[in-house]
């Protein structure tokens, strides 16, 4: 049966980006609210770009060790949020924020993903991202032979992606969905429309190809 790959557009700053980010096919658009990024909105700004998008395309919330009046705020606000935590969160303060949530994976040298994705089987998915310093892949690409063949619960890959390489990506893992954020900017938090084209008919070229 042929498969859609999914696609999260990722670090959204700008109204013009969230309006080319949907015309350019994407499944969801994730917006930071970890006050140390680079590409970190407000709460008040977050609801007036999640205004914008159409039926049927996700906001996803990023967190990185909220406080839980913060996540409760956020969610009360913006109730029809996925919420993804990128910190050191544990499976128990995932689950306290009473949402579906996608839980970030560090894919560290050794890092053992099947037993992690079984402490968060709450999660909607897990999104693999390189492991740097601090929290997040750092626009870098991970080794996609450390993925196991089998994860019990759907992947999302992250960490590096670009126009450039994505159909590789999701040719060689085949993931529930693909996440990215400086593979299509022209600056921090600044997207760019025709690489978000660019980026979403790559994987539909995969998927083409996968299908064959």
């Amino acid at each position: 049966m042929r498969r859609r790959t999914r696609i999260k557009i990722c670090g959204l700053t700008r109204e013009a980006d969230v309006d080319a980010a949907v015309e350019a096919g994407a499944d969801a658009l994730g917006f930071v609210l970890y006050a140390a990024s680079p590409r970190h909105v407000s709460l008040a700004r977050a609801q007036a770009l999640i205004a914008r998008m159409p039926p049927f395309v996700t906001p996803v919330l990023l967190w990185v060790n909220a406080a839980p009046d913060s996540l409760r705020e956020a969610t009360q606000a913006l109730p029809q949020a996925l919420l993804q935590f990128h910190g050191d969160e544990t499976p128990e303060a995932c689950a306290a924020a009473g949402r579906p949530y996608l839980r970030a994976a560090r894919m560290a040298t050794g890092f053992d993903l099947v037993d992690f994705a079984r402490r968060f089987r709450g999660a909607q998915a897990l999104l693999l991202d390189a492991h740097v310093e601090g929290y997040g892949g750092g626009g870098k690409v991970f080794d996609w032979s450390q993925i196991p063949p089998s994860v019990p619960l759907p992947v999302v890959l992250s960490g590096g992606l670009s126009p450039a390489n994505v159909t590789d990506g999701v040719l060689s893992v085949r993931p529930w969905a693909v996440d990215v954020s400086s593979g299509v900017e022209i600056g921090k938090g600044m997207k760019d429309a025709l690489l978000m084209r660019r980026f979403c008919q790559a994987v539909r070229e995969a998927d083409d190809r996968a299908a064959v």
